[in-house]
């Protein structure tokens, strides 16, 4: 039975991967590609330089390139992969972490919510990412991490699992983010994401971290996905709808198998 469920995942992630596209922005000595992997995870690269956020061995990997850079939001393993962040880094690289991450990861770089530093000559700040909330799945002030980072002249927002807090409210000069949507328990749902965008203006949008069934299945794929019980395709209309007239540009990443066959 196992054999045959590799065997299906294995298909899901060839099918996903051949769809699977890059985007690019243009900056300061060539542009600066966006290859969204699988839920939470990206690959950026520029100049030669690449960088992962939240890399995981759920996604297709295949023809990821090796990382200068890994960032690591959160300790959850779909954050925080240690077979993914070691098949992925270079020798040496630094894997940013947060303090709960470094207990599951002890060669990682610790950088606290507020904390900036440089790694791999890239300029990295870690903004906090927690839940307003109150209830389970609770995501407290001080575990989490967001980060902006700097490259070819660009600042770039990975906001992790968050909502609208005052610190994110607060950033400037984004010009590309990556937010989350269809968080539980009411927690950044689809007018809630668009009007957090409103607030920092970023030039370019990307949703990621919205199907939360369907990771939740990829951690143990156990027979067949879920049915798309909160329509997802929905959700995202009615947020681009909901920032149509603002100055900001949506894309959408290929962030799950099941969004090829849309």
């Amino acid at each position: 039975m196992r054999s045959h469920v590799f065997i299906a995942v294995l298909l899901i992630n060839t099918v996903f991967l051949s769809a699977q596209s890059s985007d690019r922005i243009n900056g300061e000595g060539g542009d600066i590609v966006f290859t969204p992997i699988i839920h939470a995870s990206v690959q950026i690269e520029h100049a030669g330089t690449v960088i992962h956020v939240d890399p995981w061995s759920a996604g297709d990997l295949s023809q990821a390139k090796l990382a200068d850079l890994i960032l690591v939001t959160d300790d959850p393993g779909h954050h925080l992969d240690p077979i993914a962040i070691e098949r992925l880094r270079k020798r040496g690289a630094p894997v940013v972490v947060t303090a709960g991450g470094n207990l599951k990861f002890t060669d990682g770089r610790v950088l606290s919510n507020g904390e900036a530093d440089i790694f791999a000559d890239i300029p990295v700040e870690a903004v906090p990412a927690y839940d307003l909330t109150p209830g389970e799945p609770l995501h407290p002030k001080g575990e989490a991490n967001g980060y902006v980072i700097t490259l070819g002249g660009r600042r770039i927002f990975f906001a992790g699992v968050t909502e609208c807090v005052p610190e994110i409210q607060a950033l400037r000069d984004i010009d590309v983010a990556f937010v989350p949507m269809n968080l539980p328990l009411d927690r950044m749902r689809p007018i809630p994401a668009a009007e957090c965008v409103k607030t920092f203006q970023p030039k370019v949008v990307y949703l990621y971290h919205y199907n939360q069934a369907y990771a939740r299945w990829l951690s143990d794929p156990q027979g067949s996905p879920p049915p798309d019980d909160q329509n997802t395709a929905t959700t995202i209309q009615v947020f681009r709808d909901a920032i149509r007239g603002e100055s900001i540009e949506f894309r959408e990443g290929l962030w799950y198998p099941s969004q090829v066959a849309r």
